[in-house]
């Protein structure tokens, strides 16, 4: 039975015209990457494609002809049965479909359901109901994800919080018992936890505008080669020895034109990983890049210029069968230590910028991130 003005909709395994009754050749309800179930104006189902038998683990021939809420016995969250809860063919008539949600299989199978009501008109009948299916896992890894990184910062931002409140309580109950010099040296404390919290936020700020696309690039002309140095300078002020850095600049640099605080934030994490990570000297190498843009139909690609920075230790390196996973989330190399964000970061803001990174071994054995960042328009010209 069905409706003769509308095209028929094929049968699991053949192709035919979908919704436009414009027809793709060669194109099946099994290519499809998620479930497809479709049951008919009678509410028996006609078409439940591979990806539907996988989803629900029932068998296709068993279910195909059988009533929908027979064959496909859902339940919400609250053990309420959703076919007769929500009564497609009998309930309002101006309702179109369900939004996607999740539901449960006989068993707790969980998968995620959304539904599409097809009418003769606006108002009409039912004479399809489409529904679609998906697996929760990849839900369930972003869930994990974020889930990892709230324990993540929570479990960074304790340590210097307890820190902070201790020292400012004892200063507050005791302050004439301690000595300039003691004071001085809690106050000091103080105020390094403080900017460890500081930047534990701005790591947790960057992730968020990273995984949403909102991350704002403000171009400025920046002179990547004096940022290099003065990062080295600020390393050697601190203690390391100034033969353990070298720094290698060609002359021949193009203008850049890139957000010089992030460009200090990128140079930043790379050096101290290479410093607290890495062994012997750090080599620090800035070049001029040419390569090939993207090409179009009958059209070469333009050259495309940049500057490429290398950043080389003489440490153990990073294993092979981890360089794949370096700039993950909650990475972490063979010394354990800070929150893992640092190199998941690093790549946001060089992609943002339209550049990329890599990471490989040094000549001398260690680790070497390398990374490109194109020329760049001024932001009054963006």
């Amino acid at each position: 039975m069905g409706d003769p003005g509308a095209q028929p909709f094929p049968a699991a395994g053949e192709a035919g015209p979908f919704d436009d009754g414009a027809a793709l050749p060669g194109i099946t309800v099994d290519d499809l990457p998620d479930g497809l179930v479709v049951a008919d104006q009678d509410g028996r189902i006609v078409v439940f494609n591979t990806a539907a038998a996988r989803i629900t683990g029932l068998d296709r021939q068993r279910v195909l002809g059988r009533p929908l809420a027979e064959a496909l016995p859902l339940e919400d969250l609250e053990g309420r049965r959703w076919w007769t809860l929500t009564d497609p063919y009998g309930g309002l008539y101006t309702r179109v479909g369900q939004p996607e949600r999740n539901l449960l299989l006989p068993g707790g199978h969980e998968i995620l359901v959304s539904a599409r009501y097809v009418r003769a008109f606006p108002t009409g009948p039912v004479l399809r109901v489409v529904i679609g299916l998906r697996g929760t896992e990849a839900r369930r890894r972003t869930e994990r994800s974020h889930a990892e990184l709230i324990a993540t910062v929570a479990h960074e931002l304790r340590s210097p919080l307890t820190s902070v409140k201790g020292f400012t309580a004892t200063l507050l109950a005791k302050w004439e018992r301690f000595t300039d010099d003691q004071k001085r040296l809690m106050l000091e404390t103080v105020d390094a936890d403080a900017n460890r919290v500081t930047r534990l936020i701005a790591e947790l700020l960057d992730i968020s505008r990273i995984d949403a696309g909102r991350l704002e690039v403000r171009r400025q002309k920046v002179d990547i080669a004096a940022a290099v140095r003065r990062h080295v300078e600020s390393h050697v002020a601190t203690g390391q020895r100034v033969e353990r850095f070298v720094v290698r600049v060609n002359p021949h640099l193009p203008d850049l034109w890139a957000d010089a605080d992030k460009i200090d934030q990128i140079l930043g994490n790379l050096l101290e990983n290479a410093v607290r990570h890495g062994e012997g000297r750090v080599t620090i190498d800035v070049d001029p890049v040419r390569a090939q843009g993207p090409s179009a139909p009958g059209k070469p690609g333009a050259v495309m210029e940049g500057t490429a920075v290398t950043v080389s230790d003489e440490g153990p390196g990073i294993p092979e069968e981890s360089m794949n996973r370096v700039f993950t989330r909650f990475w972490r190399g063979s010394k354990r230590g800070g929150t893992g964000l640092g190199l998941y970061i690093v790549k946001g803001l060089i992609e943002a910028h339209g550049g990329d990174i890599a990471v490989g071994r040094a000549p001398g054995g260690g680790a070497q991130f390398r990374f490109t960042l194109p020329v760049g328009t001024p932001a009054a010209l963006v």
